[in-house]
């Protein structure tokens, strides 16, 4: 498989998150799967590559070249492609992918993160979204979700396309687990 992580640049988070991001990109790698990400070398995201790198596992990294030019980018990967905006990042990122990882991150993980399921609430996107709950991160969004869908903003099949996971050897299994979006999302797009 192919699978996308999103994840934070930040160095200076919890020592428990960069750990977390190293173990799955070494799961990733142990279990012969590709990984794509935002290409860069600190934080989550360069944790997580090193992670897959030290399994030597295929690490693919979609880089801006303004972020190149600042020399962000991980100088290790297996492959690194450099496109022109954050735009066509995300876009690269989620195009052939088999699922979709998001771990703790700020604004810009969040906003690729919604992006994925906004694509998989318009039928765009089918497959498997999963938040590595590390350090309980992600349990303010599920809540703040469960209100989005309980204020009818969402309809209540939506709170299926994604799963929130509390450690990364759950991370694969729940990917295999999940069943292919259902081809009639965009009939039940609209809240009904």
């Amino acid at each position: 498989m192919r699978l996308c992580v999103y994840a934070a640049s930040s160095a200076q988070v919890a020592p428990e998150f960069h750990a977390s991001a190293f173990a799955l990109g070494q799961a990733i790698a142990a279990d012969g799967h590709s990984l794509v990400y935002g290409g860069g070398s600190q934080g989550l995201m360069g944790a997580v590559a090193d992670g897959a790198l030290s399994r030597q596992g295929e690490v693919i990294g979609i880089l801006p070249r303004f972020m190149a030019d600042l020399e962000w980018g991980h100088p290790g990967l297996t492959q690194l492609e450099l496109v022109e905006d954050m735009r066509e990042r995300k876009h690269k990122l989620l195009t052939g992918s088999d699922a979709v990882i998001a771990l703790p991150g700020g604004c810009g993980t969040l906003e690729e993160l919604f992006e994925a399921l906004t694509l998989k609430r318009l039928g765009i996107y089918f497959n498997p979204i999963v938040l590595l709950n590390t350090r309980n991160f992600y349990a303010p969004l599920q809540g703040f979700m469960e209100q989005v869908i309980a204020e009818k903003f969402m309809n209540t099949e939506h709170a299926a396309m994604w799963s929130l996971v509390d450690d990364v050897a759950q991370v694969l299994p729940v990917i295999r687990a999940t069943p292919r979006w259902r081809e009639d999302a965009r009939d039940y797009a609209v809240v009904r």
